[in-house]
């Protein structure tokens, strides 16, 4: 049981074993013998080996639900990072010159392709880019932002915030609800500006009596004034989701052919990658950015860049609807959604459990399209006790979560995977045998 393995960590997993036996006995537990402490001993030592958080199906409605890791990757995204990381790969070495090159070019590629900016960048995250971007052109200088953009980010991280925390000064225009062109013209008069940032408010609305400025207007200022102008996208999408009737979401293509100078977004929202900040713009402010030594501490690691540069080839190949999950879902048909529940329902029924059909709503999630809903169907299963039958489900393997409306479990199949599907049945089955 202990053959080959570091006598440090042995000895640590032992502690923490006699650690949590000496609180068993104060609180009148049984003493176990040697053999069964042994036996416990090589059972926590085999668990560290598959310590990882265990896989979940995503019933909630909530397409980007942050609490489950947002958008699940493509598989060509999940078999990139796969190859990235089970060995050597040129990363930042050019095969036909065996000189040092840019680092792993093909995201940079895909990115001006799919945006038509001149050059591009990516990061950890959004934030980051963001920071990274206020940091290297306004520092020590004043980042004008209309009042109704100074937006939470979430998990309390403010953008009045994030320009500080770059350095920058922040000098707020507008109102509220009404922000125009003169508010930002009337803000150079007053302060030494280093940029102009427009934030799309991709987790929040505001409705009614409500103004700004067009962006092309901003960026005609920007240029007349010598400062560049930074538009935050936030989720950040790169095919048009009013094809698919919900709201329009600023693309980024957009806001480049509307004269902003450096728009920033995420990678693990609409985009569908995993978690990243994209920068796209003038190649002699991305150059600035990438040069910066804030840079190095925020670049992604080789799996990350691998698996979103694949996720971004699906897009150049006009593939996202059928490869990206989170668009499948978001392209997901009534009649499709209701063969599936029908199908799902028949399957349980030789279980304790009975479900019904009943239309519901989804949610994008994730900070993106706020307010709006998407028609789906869930299996809706009536229990006495509808919080234990949750958590039986959320505790099996794989764990399952949905959401409780009126005393009826809800499992809704717009964020369920088509190959799910069996492993939903099978984990609602065993939840039901335990229910006995």
């Amino acid at each position: 049981m202990l053959a080959g393995r570091e006598r440090a960590a042995v000895r640590s997993v032992l502690r923490r074993l006699l650690d949590d036996e000496r609180v068993s006995l104060v609180r009148g537990g049984r003493a176990r013998g040697a053999p069964e402490l042994a036996a416990a001993l090589g059972e926590r030592l085999d668990a560290l080996r598959t310590d990882v958080p265990p896989a979940v199906i995503n019933a909630t409605g909530v397409l980007l639900h942050t609490n489950l890791g947002r958008a699940p990757w493509p598989a060509e995204a999940i078999e990139a990072a796969r190859r990235a990381a089970s060995g050597y790969l040129f990363l930042e070495l050019d095969p036909a010159s065996g000189r040092r090159a840019a680092r792993f070019p093909a995201v940079e590629e895909h990115l001006t392709a799919l945006t038509g900016a001149e050059a591009a960048y990516a990061v950890n995250n959004n934030a980051a880019a963001l920071a990274l971007a206020v940091s290297v052109l306004a520092r020590r200088a004043a980042v004008l932002v209309s009042r109704g953009e100074l937006a939470e980010i979430g998990g309390g991280v403010r953008i009045p915030e994030v320009i500080r925390r770059a350095g920058a000064r922040l000098v707020e225009v507008g109102t509220t609800n009404r922000t125009r062109l003169v508010d930002y013209v009337a803000a150079f008069d007053d302060h030494r500006v280093g940029a102009i940032l427009r934030v799309h408010a991709s987790n929040f609305r505001i409705d009614g009596f409500t103004e700004r400025p067009a962006l092309d207007e901003l960026g005609d200022l920007a240029r007349q004034r010598g400062v560049p102008l930074v538009e935050d996208l936030g989720s950040g999408a790169l095919l048009d989701t009013a094809r698919f009737g919900i709201a329009h979401e600023p693309l980024p293509e957009e806001s480049i052919r509307a004269g902003v100078d450096l728009v920033t977004f995420s990678g693990d929202k609409l985009l569908g990658g995993p978690q990243a900040g994209l920068i796209v713009g003038r190649a002699q402010l991305v150059g600035r950015l990438r040069r910066d030594p804030l840079a190095r501490a925020m670049r992604p690691d080789k799996v990350t860049l691998a698996a979103l540069a694949a996720t971004l080839a699906i897009y150049r190949g006009g593939e996202a609807t059928a490869k990206i999950p989170v668009w499948r879902m978001l392209v997901a048909s009534g009649d499709e959604l209701g063969r599936r529940a029908e199908a799902l329902s028949a399957g349980i029924r030789p279980s304790r459990l009975h479900a019904d059909v009943r239309a519901v709503q989804s949610t994008v999630g994730g900070g993106s399209l706020p307010g709006e809903l998407l028609p789906s169907l869930a299996l809706a299963i009536a229990s006495h006790h509808p919080d234990r039958l949750h958590r039986r489900l959320r505790t099996g393997v794989p764990g399952v979560i949905g959401r409780i409306e009126g005393g009826i479990l809800l499992l809704d199949l717009r964020t369920v995977l088509p190959e799910q599907d069996d492993d939903l049945v099978a984990a609602l089955c065993a939840a039901g045998e335990r229910a006995k």
